[in-house]
């Protein structure tokens, strides 16, 4: 059975964030992720994980001005500033929580772009994953980038494996991986099992959730019983973050950890 990561961002939602660190450590996890840190101090962040036993795994780098729309930079011309900015403010985040992902998110390619266009973008984001990859590299850093469906994200640069996987051998870096989020993975494509099998030595991280709906992972189409022992045969070590919205509050959802528990024990 995967070891999982209580994504903060989603779970927990009941108490202030700096307060998600030990309720997640009370619900058994050992390990904490989110989407962007950036409203506190990373000194706050690090010293409320470390206080409670609590790996940082993965943070998202900023995405730009999400009110405004911003889903990421690396692809977005003229923001070219902006991104560098934003990858020194990741990496300093890294370190003080002592984190080794980081997912550098692509950003939104407009409604009625050309292939040209699109063609100019996927250039860029590739130049900018390549960049981000030289300076996290010293750090120790994984850069990670992920498919996102075009339901729920519209006009994302990637959505499809395939698509993500042709960008990390283009940027050719050996910290550069792909973050597989099994919901995204399913609403766009399926065949979940074929594709692990295939990309695996290439992903950085796992995300889960149940489709529909981004609830529990033990409601749903997915059958994650099988996943996790796909996992296992394939010898993934990483962490499975737990990036779903709790259908009726965080700790009354937390009853699929224990009934996978108990069935790797019995």
């Amino acid at each position: 059975m995967p070891r999982f990561s209580a994504n903060l961002s989603v779970l927990f939602g009941e108490v202030p964030f700096l307060e998600r660190c030990g309720e997640a450590a009370r619900a058994g996890f050992r390990a904490v992720e989110f989407t962007y840190p950036y409203e506190w101090q990373a000194s706050d962040v690090a010293a409320r994980a470390a206080g409670h036993g609590l790996d940082v795994v993965l943070f998202n780098a900023p995405p730009g001005d999400l009110a405004a729309g911003d889903r990421g930079l690396a692809s977005v011309p003229g923001r070219e500033r902006e991104f560098a900015a934003s990858i020194a403010t990741a990496l300093r985040y890294a370190r003080d929580l002592a984190c080794r992902r980081l997912h550098v998110m692509a950003g939104l390619v407009p409604a009625d772009a050309d292939e040209a266009e699109r063609a100019r973008r996927r250039g860029l984001y590739v130049r900018h994953l390549k960049l981000a990859c030289e300076e996290a590299a010293p750090q120790g850093v994984t850069i990670t980038i992920e498919p996102l469906n075009p339901v729920d994200v519209p006009g994302y640069l990637l959505s499809t494996q395939a698509e993500a996987h042709a960008i990390r051998e283009e940027g050719g870096a050996a910290n550069l991986k792909v973050q597989f989020d099994l919901y995204h993975a399913q609403i766009v494509e399926g065949d979940l099992t074929a594709k692990l099998r295939r990309w695996m030595p290439h992903v950085g991280h796992i995300q889960i959730a149940g489709v529909p709906g981004r609830h529990e992972p033990d409601v749903g189409e997915i059958n994650y019983g099988w996943i996790f022992r796909v996992l296992d045969e394939l010898g993934y070590g990483g962490y499975v973050g737990c990036e779903y919205r709790p259908a009726a509050g965080t700790q009354a959802g937390l009853g699929w950890m224990e009934v996978w528990d108990r069935t790797r024990t019995s």
